[in-house]
Parts: structure tokens; C-alpha cells; sequence
């Protein structure tokens, strides 16, 4: 168990490095730089004397070379100082701080959402007897999945916002301005969840030991419960660990649509004016996420199936 856990904090270490460089080397490959759109007024001042570009080139360290800029952010970011952001002076970590409430909410409510829905569809196209109706479940997900999140948001807003006048359709003031939101992020996460989960039920159903738990007469509620869905949840898990890994970057679709404070906005935001450090911030705390949302999937799994950890084949 302990090698097992060794091997998977090595590989989140190597995701976080990963997803560190590439963004240094991305954002430095785009044409233009934050200063300059600062020295021309793009960020609604004043233009810039060449006098004040170089101080500021000198004060953010873009003076240097390029692997020397590296190696400094790195070691900054791993001592946990993000920096200082260029568009509008404030430590990185506190913008971050300041933007995740709002945020926390859409993608919590969204995994809510995506597990309730995707996990009771499973469950119910896999129970039934009735081949019409669990023909027509398992058609959802896939319709589900192939509908673009912006889309979707757009028309929950025009039906249930502009429509029915049942929900705010912008801002986040109460719990009714979530629903729309949540349930934007929420579906295509859900429908992904319900046909791996599914599929995995049906396999799970046709072991020898849910024939053996039918013959002494166990009743199919707790042969799906009880007996399937166990080893079914692994596949599913990892799918669950994906998703969840990666609602921060659903929230930059919702929070656009939606017109929510949050993560989303404040990524598009810093992208727009090539805010560096605030840019690296954001991806450096949304690998965080993703790698510790993965790793504790990993170490849940020795819990469904001890064969994992000591690497006996399933």
C-alpha cells in the first residue's frame, strides 16, 4: 500500500511540474506581452513613458531571460508565492482566494447534480425489464454529451429565465441563481457518469456471483445495490475523478454565460490582457484540484478492490 501511494504522489508531482512549464512556454509564445498593452492604454490608462516599461519590465522580472524567469517563478511557486498581478497589482493568491466561493458553489452543486442524475439514469436503464424504456435511458446520455455547454445554458436561460420568468438569469444572489448554472455544468458530467456506469452494471450483472446471490433468491434491488454496483463503480470512479478534476475549467463557459464572479471569469479576464502570474495562479490551483481530486480516487480504489494496491491482476 505504501508503494502504491508513493507511485501516484510522484505522478501528481510530475502533473503540476507538467502543467506548470507548458503554461510558462504558452503564454510566452503568444504575440505581444502585458506590458505592452499596458504602454499603449489597452487597459483603459494612460500610455506609458519608455522610462515607466522599463521599470515595470525590471519590478515583474521580464528583463531577464527567459530560462532565468523560469526558474524563479518555479522556485517562487513552490515556496507557495504566486506572484503579484500585472493588471491590477494584487497578490495572486488573494484574487484566487477572493474569486473561489463563487465558484466552489457552480461546481459543487454541478458534481451534485451530475451524480444524482447520471448515477439514478444508470441504475434505472439497468433495472428495468422494459427494453423500450431503457433503450430510450440509455439514448440521453449520449444526447446529453453531444450538446455544447454554452448552448445548453442559453436555452435554460431562455426558457426558464426569459421564458417562464422562473429563475434569475444572471448573478449569483441567492440559491435560485445556482439552479440554471449547476445544471449547465452539471450535464454533460452526468451523462458521461450514467453511460460508464451503465455499461459497467451490465458486465457486473452478468458475473457467475450475481447468478449465484439470484439463485439464493437475494431480490434484484439489493443484487444491483449490494452486489453489482461495487465492482461496477471503479470504471465509473475514474470517470467521477475526471469530471471533477476538471470542473474548474467548466466554470469558465457557465460563469461567462451565467455573467457569475468567480474562477471562469477571472481566467478569461487575465488571458485577455496576458496577465502572467494571475494566469499561472489560476492553473497552478486548478492542477492542484485535478491531481488531488485524482489521487484521492486512486487511494478509494484499494478500498473497492484490494487487488489494486498489491497489483494481483482483477
Amino acid at each position: 500500500m505504501i508503494g502504491y501511494l508513493v507511485r501516484r504522489v510522484a505522478t501528481a508531482v510530475a502533473v503540476l511540474w507538467a502543467a506548470y512549464t507548458v503554461t510558462f512556454i504558452v503564454l510566452y509564445l503568444l504575440p505581444g506581452d502585458p506590458i505592452t498593452t499596458m504602454a499603449s492604454g489597452g487597459l483603459d490608462g494612460e500610455p506609458l513613458t519608455p522610462e515607466a516599461i522599463e521599470a515595470l519590465k525590471v519590478r515583474y522580472g521580464l528583463d531577464q531571460p527567459l530560462i532565468v524567469q523560469y526558474g524563479h517563478r518555479l522556485a517562487e511557486a513552490v515556496r507557495g508565492d504566486l506572484g503579484t498581478s500585472i493588471q491590477t497589482g494584487q497578490d495572486v493568491r488573494g484574487a484566487i482566494l477572493d474569486a473561489l466561493p463563487s465558484t466552489l458553489q457552480v461546481a459543487l452543486a454541478g458534481l451534485l447534480f451530475a451524480v444524482l442524475v447520471g448515477g439514478g439514469l444508470a441504475l434505472a436503464a439497468t433495472s428495468t425489464r422494459l427494453r423500450w424504456l431503457r433503450q430510450v435511458l440509455m439514448a440521453l446520455p449520449s444526447l446529453a454529451v453531444s450538446l455544447p455547454v454554452f448552448w445548453v445554458g442559453l436555452m435554460l436561460v431562455q426558457v426558464f429565465s426569459f421564458g417562464l420568468h422562473w429563475l434569475p438569469s444572471t448573478g449569483a444572489n441567492g440559491p435560485a441563481a445556482l439552479v440554471l448554472p449547476a445544471i449547465t455544468l452539471g450535464l454533460p458530467m452526468g451523462a458521461l457518469i450514467a453511460q460508464v456506469l451503465a455499461k459497467s452494471m451490465d458486465t457486473a450483472l452478468a458475473e457467475p456471483y450475481v447468478g449465484t446471490a439470484r439463485a439464493k433468491g437475494v431480490g434484484e434491488r439489493d443484487v444491483h445495490l449490494r452486489h453489482a454496483l461495487r465492482n461496477a463503480a471503479i470504471p465509473a470512479l475514474t470517470v467521477l475523478g475526471y469530471v471533477a478534476g476538471n470542473l474548474l475549467a467548466g466554470t469558465v463557459v457557465v460563469e461567462t454565460v451565467f455573467t457569475r464572479p468567480g474562477l471562469g471569469r477571472l481566467t478569461v479576464q487575465a488571458v485577455g490582457v496576458q496577465d502572467i502570474p494571475l494566469v499561472q495562479g489560476i492553473v497552478i490551483f486548478a492542477s492542484l484540484v485535478f491531481v488531488g481530486v485524482n489521487l484521492l480516487v486512486d487511494l478509494i480504489y484499494p478500498v473497492l478492490d484490494p487487488r489494486i494496491a498489491t497489483g494481483v491482476p482483477a
